[in-house]
């Protein structure tokens, strides 16, 4: 009766706040995926995959942005045309600027090849300046942000080896507040986009604190808090709950788990015990666990879950929403008992 009770009142409260609620997810290879002849479907029926998404709550689409990307399709022109298609549907758009020309994440942050050899200076007005008409082209396009990253996934830094942390935190900042200043001088008379900082360490409240307490240092203004968790990489869900209750007490900022995934066939946990089994079941209910742990967090400052990435192929396919004929999983369903009425 007890666990009914907190049920109802975790209920209660997300139904409060569901407006300001994201269920997202990273969308960024379902264009490609699309146009090359995949036909998502759910109970056999081919629909498309932003609709497929919609109809079971998803309200946020997330899309990166890559400048000159030689292999990958996430140049501008790509993610204008899937910010239309899911700005169509009534989705709110999440833009997450890589600043490079492939993947940013804390591994690797290669600077644009365009942007090869330039001083300090010139990266901070090239960030500027390239962020600002970035936004100018998506706001012209009629699908201006409703959030932006500064960079992915940032706890080592941006643009290396200039921004690396932790050794160039001065330069990090200079980057980071010149990508803030160009959002905002690249809106024009638009909505100012909410500013998320994004960082990996979403079961580690010591190095979030670590990180962020170095960031505010800078009186960088920005108001979401953004985290990366792969139970494999980033810990437990106990640590996850741990993270998420500092993060809310320390900072009170807004909290967005920007990436999360679990597989629904085997691939990370091989050789120990993972906290789910990894089958289609056991994904769905990995994030059922996730979203309660979120809605629960002190203050009402949990704000969402994206998902990385529902339509994902290739090697990767494992963490997606579809089965090898491209039926949805059991997945997809999770966050029906929430947002409908």
């Amino acid at each position: 009766m007890l666990r009914v009770f907190a049920g109802l009142v975790l209920l209660a409260g997300f139904s409060a706040k569901a407006a300001d609620y994201a269920v997202g997810a990273d969308l960024s290879f379902l264009k490609q995926a699309e146009d090359r002849g995949t036909r998502f479907k759910e109970n056999g029926e081919a629909k498309p995959g932003l609709q497929i998404l919609k109809d079971h709550g998803y309200n946020w689409i997330r899309l990166r942005l890559f400048h000159t990307p030689a292999e990958l399709p996430n140049n501008l022109e790509y993610t204008i045309a899937t910010a239309k298609a899911a700005k169509a549907l009534g989705y709110k758009f999440l833009l997450d600027y890589h600043y490079s020309d492939t993947w940013a994440d804390p591994g690797k942050q290669f600077i644009p090849k365009a942007w090869e050899g330039f001083s300090h200076q010139q990266l901070v007005q090239t960030v500027f300046e390239y962020t600002r008409d970035t936004m100018r082209a998506f706001g012209a396009a009629g699908v201006l942000p409703d959030m932006v990253q500064v960079g992915n996934e940032v706890s080592n830094g941006m643009l290396w080896p200039d921004g690396r942390l932790p050794d160039h935190w001065d330069s990090f900042a200079d980057l980071v507040r010149a990508g803030i200043n160009g959002v905002d001088a690249g809106r024009g008379n638009g909505t100012r986009p909410r500013i998320m900082v994004h960082i990996d360490k979403g079961g580690d409240w010591q190095a979030t604190k670590a990180f962020f307490d170095k960031f505010h240092r800078y009186g960088l203004g920005y108001d979401v808090i953004g985290q990366s968790y792969y139970p494999w990489w980033h810990g437990s869900l106990l640590d996850l709950k741990e993270n998420l209750d500092f993060m809310a007490n320390e900072y009170r900022k807004e909290i967005i788990l920007v990436e999360v995934a679990y597989n629904c066939r085997p691939g990370e946990y091989l050789n120990k015990p993972g906290p789910f089994p990894e089958t289609p079941d056991g994904q769905a209910a990995f994030l059922e666990e996730v979203q309660r742990l979120v809605v629960a967090t002190p203050h009402g400052l949990g704000k969402g879950i994206f998902w990385w990435e529902p339509a994902v192929t290739g090697g990767l396919e494992r963490r997606g929403f579809f089965d090898p004929q491209y039926n949805v999983l059991p997945v997809i369903s999770v966050f029906d008992r929430w947002v409908r009425h």
